[in-house]
């Protein structure tokens, strides 16, 4: 699935935007750049805050990697929307095992091409109240290991000060700064040649969750967790807004300052 002229044209657009609007909205801090590969790989981001797939974007695509994401099917029914996921080649995920069959060979040929494929393990904005990493899901280690594509970790903080969790409106002053650190690939050889059944899954979508909470320990200055939050022990739903089932979260919530 080559880029083409018209998803390249796209790309440069929107990129000139996004780039355009995040720069008014906020300074910028970038680590560990030199550590992606030079050809395809997974991106494996933390997620607190609506507006992380741009900030991730930004940095990946100023390092000349176009990003494509897997964004939910009912995404590309929406207008505008809709189109600009079509004409940026991201990737549709559906529930049905067909679709998701579908969705996986599309991040194959992306990554078997240089690309590279952001994935977010947590699979939604994190319910954890202090907004650490949360309990992943097992897609991005299924893909990498069967296909021996590399994860790279990254976290990021303070994108959340500008448009908190689940919030209605931006808080532009005082100036905030986005951070983003990029770690070392994660080291998944422990699980080569074993089956891929749903210990091995978890146990290396865990060493993925570790590295992406160990980076961002890092930003914040701060301990993670001992027990990283899993919804399912506080009866919350594995996707969409939780705060629509009765939980105590503010819609303009945020966490400390790193």
């Amino acid at each position: 699935m080559k880029e083409t002229a018209k998803s390249q044209a796209t790309f440069v657009v929107i990129a000139a935007i996004a780039r355009s609007l995040l720069n008014v909205m906020m300074d910028k801090k970038w680590e560990g750049t030199e550590k992606l590969p030079a050809g395809g790989f997974i991106a494996a981001p933390n997620h607190c805050t609506e507006i992380d797939p741009l900030i991730v974007g930004h940095m990946l695509y100023n390092q000349k990697r176009a990003p494509h994401f897997l964004a939910k099917a009912g995404l590309f029914k929406v207008p505008v929307l809709g189109w600009i996921l079509r004409a940026t080649k991201q990737i549709p995920v559906e529930r049905s095992t067909a679709g998701a069959n579908r969705s996986l060979r599309l991040a194959q040929e992306i990554v078997s091409e240089g690309g590279a494929i952001i994935i977010y393990p947590e699979g939604t904005l994190t319910r954890d109240p202090d907004l650490w990493p949360m309990k992943g899901h097992t897609g991005a280690a299924r893909l990498a290991l069967e296909g021996g594509i590399p994860v790279v970790p990254i976290a990021h903080w303070g994108a959340h000060e500008v448009l908190p969790r689940y919030a209605k409106r931006f808080h532009l002053f005082p100036r905030k700064t986005s951070r983003v650190v990029v770690g070392d690939p994660v080291d998944l050889s422990a699980f080569a040649g074993r089956p891929l059944d749903k210990a091995t899954l978890a146990a290396a979508t865990d060493v993925i969750m570790d590295a992406v909470t160990a980076l961002l320990a890092g930003i914040r200055g701060q301990e993670a967790p001992a027990e990283r939050w899993d919804p399912a022990k506080h009866n919350q739903a594995k996707h969409g807004r939780f705060v629509e089932r009765g939980q105590p979260v503010q819609p303009d919530e945020g966490a400390g300052t790193p």
